[in-house]
């Protein structure tokens, strides 16, 4: 039977409050074997659990892309083989929704003790994983383009993004002054996820799994993100959000969506020219067609428990992401996140996750049926974005394509 998900959680909370772990390890025996995204904070939080290893402790991880496709048979088979999944909004429902993973309360009664309640994600009353960070895309841009330009205002909305984006151009001082992550698969539907939430409109009829998205809304939405084409790289359905760091590095877009947790790489001293990272400035994410909230979804990011693993393999993997999330290695690493860790005070990079937070972005739906979405509209908005077909065939191929895997998943 399907699960139904209502969390406590209030992602703009959490993203102004924080928690707190513990200082060291103090693990006596267990294996820590850690499944993950790969992305910059949590590659800090793994190699702090390193720290653990001793004698009658392993610790091991896999930092992949492919995190999400790999979570569910890793854990259903038994004895799971990782014993930590790092999970967000989104890939903590199909954990959920085959009872994958283990309530964490006795483990945080017996060694959270510092954990403020805005960092447990609580699932019909049980907490079912704990928050380290909060994320989200937002406005990247740079402040000497835009001047050269002439544009003085900076841009809040997506019409103004798009007024910029001309100016830039016309002035002939970058053919290709935008960027975003319009690769097809889960990028591209992201993206589109992050705009639609803009237009205020919800992905599904009330109280149901019907899809919503077959209306003005979408269209607009999708209006939107073609335009922005236009003013891209050719290549553009090549970019995800690791290339888009890399372009932005070499100087070569004045605008873009970006996630805040590559925020730091892209104004970090060591790796990118002293010009760009003076003239980077983070800013909400814009706003669409009128209205006053971010397109961007809020998230959370944190980890669980597999549920097919001994006790003694849990309580020593919370033990080593507790240390792995510590105060102290968060305090040695400020700019990699935006941590909601005791102690942690936003710093330049967090600037743009924090100005959508507080522009009133939405959470990404942690409805079980929306993953079902998402993989449809990272398969069928690829003809769209490419040019091959226009908004209304692309929703009603959205709508068919989900509408299948609803009624399969028993939803519709």
């Amino acid at each position: 039977m399907k699960m139904m998900l209502k969390t406590t959680v209030s992602l703009s909370v959490l993203l102004l409050t924080a928690g707190a772990a513990f200082a060291d390890c103090g693990i006596a025996k267990g294996s820590v074997r850690i499944l993950s995204n790969d992305f910059e904070a949590l590659r800090v939080i793994e190699t702090a659990t390193q720290d653990c290893v001793a004698a009658g402790v392993t610790v091991t991880a896999n930092a992949t892309a492919e995190h999400k496709n790999l979570q569910v048979p890793a854990l259903t088979i038994n004895p799971a083989e990782y014993t930590v999944a790092m999970v967000a909004n989104n890939s903590i429902v199909p954990l959920l929704n085959d009872d994958l993973i283990r309530p964490l309360d006795d483990l945080v009664a017996k060694y959270g003790q510092d954990l403020q309640p805005n960092q447990l994600i609580k699932i019909d009353g049980k907490i079912m994983a704990i928050a380290f960070m909060g994320n989200s895309q937002h406005l990247f841009y740079r402040k000497d383009i835009l001047e050269k330009a002439g544009i003085t205002t900076p841009p809040t909305s997506y019409e103004d993004v798009l007024v910029a984006a001309k100016a830039i151009k016309d002035a002939g001082i970058m053919d290709y002054p935008l960027a975003a992550s319009d690769k097809p698969g889960w990028d591209l539907a992201a993206e589109f996820v992050n705009t639609y939430l803009g237009t205020g409109g919800d992905f599904f009829a009330p109280g149901s799994a019907e899809l919503a998205i077959d209306n003005a809304n979408g269209q607009k939405t999708l209006e939107v993100m073609k335009a922005m084409t236009a003013y891209m790289n050719p290549d553009y359905l090549t970019y995800d959000a690791n290339e888009l760091n890399k372009v932005w590095d070499a100087g070569q877009v004045a605008m873009m969506n970006q996630w805040g947790s590559l925020a730091g790489a892209a104004v970090d001293p060591a790796t990118v020219p002293a010009d760009i990272v003076s003239n980077t400035v983070f800013a909400a994410a814009p706003t669409i067609s009128g209205g006053t909230t971010p397109a961007a979804a809020l998230w959370w990011d944190g980890f669980t428990i597999a549920k097919n693993i001994s006790d003694e393999d849990a309580e020593a993997s919370f033990q080593a992401m507790m240390h792995g999330m510590s105060p102290a290695v968060i305090a040695a690493h400020p700019d990699a996140a935006t941590w909601l860790v005791k102690g942690y005070t936003p710093g330049p990079a967090a600037v743009g996750v924090i100005a959508t937070a507080n522009g009133g972005a939405r959470a990404y739906p942690m409805q079980p049926y929306m993953g079902l979405l998402h993989t449809a509209l990272s398969t069928e908005l690829a003809e769209f974005i490419a040019g091959k077909e226009d908004a209304t065939q692309a929703l009603a191929d959205v709508k068919a394509a989900y509408d299948s895997a609803a009624k399969e998943g028993g939803f519709l």
